[in-house]
């Protein structure tokens, strides 16, 4: 009728070594430092194309030599785009695979995944109630 509270907890805890293990698993083989950095060099341009170009296209950069620079894009290239320092009027071409972190208007950031994951983290522990729930009867 009953099963008794560590079967409930071993079945539980099971269940949730395996979850783990699956939302852990990695999805892909490493990639090399240049494959990185390629991949987030043509997302960058992604992002900057949809950004536009003109005072309305505030962006803040960090290089790979740790400048930071703020401004907006005033142009967008194939390699390279140029930020204007809208107070000095100063621009500065930056190749795309030296940017590290690009923050704009309408950039989607990491603030996008973080909510993505949290929402796949409330899901899996919802499914392991669930389960739990169900295994103990």
């Amino acid at each position: 009728m009953f099963k008794p509270l560590y079967q409930k907890s071993l079945s539980f805890a099971l269940v949730a070594s395996l979850l783990l293990m699956l939302v852990g698993a990695p999805t892909a083989a490493a990639k090399t430092k240049e494959e990185k950095v390629a991949a987030y060099a043509a997302k960058v341009k992604t992002e900057i194309a949809k950004l536009g170009t003109g005072p309305a296209a505030q962006i803040t950069v960090k290089l790979r030599d740790k400048t930071k620079l703020s401004g907006y894009v005033s142009q967008a290239n194939a390699d390279s785009f140029v930020i204007t320092d809208p107070k000095t009027g100063n621009s500065t071409e930056v190749p795309y695979p030296n940017v590290t972190q690009a923050k704009g208007k309408n950039l989607s950031t990491g603030a996008t995944i973080a909510i993505a994951v949290g929402i796949a983290v409330g899901v899996t522990l919802l499914v392991l109630v669930i389960l739990a729930y169900s295994l103990g009867d």
